[in-house]
């Protein structure tokens, strides 16, 4: 079988990073996988995924890619290793507070955050990766009551721009660069 292309795996890297985020590793939230009711494997925290509804327990995170322009790969003619940022969105759900909606997803974007910082705390091996991920930088969080165009829940969202060394003529990633 062929091993996942390198954004992929970048984009599973972020996924297990944000799975971090327990009571057990000293946050407020759990947003670890856990087996339902009929036994079927459940994640808080999903890659790629716009539609929620009232049957997602919350709190829940979604990891998109940043739809917005990006500038093009930098890769020279001679040399197909480029430095390309990769864009992507932190949306998280929860539950509202009767009072305050918003408090909620303060906390949960706080958890977030903390947990991504973590992931950049050698700086020669960001989220695991080996070199092959060479900055990481977190944006604003903006955080939104629910009953709007996006949600029922009360949310935020906040962008991640990673600095992606990547071999254009191995997006799989296999290869050494």
């Amino acid at each position: 079988m062929p091993s996942d292309p390198f954004r992929l795996q970048v984009m599973k890297a972020v996924t297990e990073r944000l799975k971090t985020i327990t009571p057990a590793n000293g946050y407020m939230h759990d947003l670890s996988d856990f087996t339902d009711q009929a036994g079927r494997t459940v994640t808080r925290v999903s890659r790629g995924r716009l539609n929620f509804g009232a049957s997602d327990d919350v709190p829940f995170l979604a990891v998109l890619e940043d739809p917005r322009a990006i500038d093009p790969n930098n890769a020279k003619d001679e040399n197909p290793v480029a430095a390309n940022k990769l864009r992507l969105l932190i949306q998280g759900f929860v539950e509202d507070d009767k009072d305050h909606p918003l408090d909620p997803a303060y906390h949960l974007s706080a958890d977030a955050i903390s947990a991504l910082v973590k992931g950049k705390a050698d700086r020669f091996n960001i989220l695991d990766m080996g070199g092959k991920v060479s900055a990481l930088s977190i944006g604003q969080p903006v955080h939104r009551p629910g009953a709007d165009e996006v949600s029922t829940n009360a949310y935020f969202i906040f962008g991640v721009t990673l600095t992606l060394i990547e071999n254009l003529e191995c997006p799989r990633g296999n290869e050494r660069h």
